[in-house]
């Protein structure tokens, strides 16, 4: 045994947190809540539904157009497509 295999400690018996009783009855009381707050307040959420779908339109613009990356390059340069004349 190495000094190095002492001084990191080992995690071969760890479980995660929702396994654990606690998790478990903390995921029971979540669906307990989530279905008395659809049962009664099921109006009210139907109210803000379409709000929240024009609140979607900003954030899926703001995280789904991350792979675009605007090339500010010249002409026919390494950000130019192929099929698209230079601007």
């Amino acid at each position: 045994m190495t000094p190095h295999d002492l001084s990191e400690p080992r995690h071969e018996g760890t479980n995660s947190f929702w396994r654990s009783a606690a998790g478990l009855g903390l995921a029971v009381l979540l669906a307990v809540a989530a279905f008395y707050l659809l049962a009664e307040h099921q109006a009210h959420l139907f109210g803000v539904l379409p709000y929240l779908f024009l609140l979607a339109c900003p954030l899926m613009h703001m995280f789904m157009h991350g792979g675009h990356h605007h090339h500010h390059g010249s002409p026919g340069g390494a950000g130019a497509r192929p099929d698209e004349p230079g601007r």
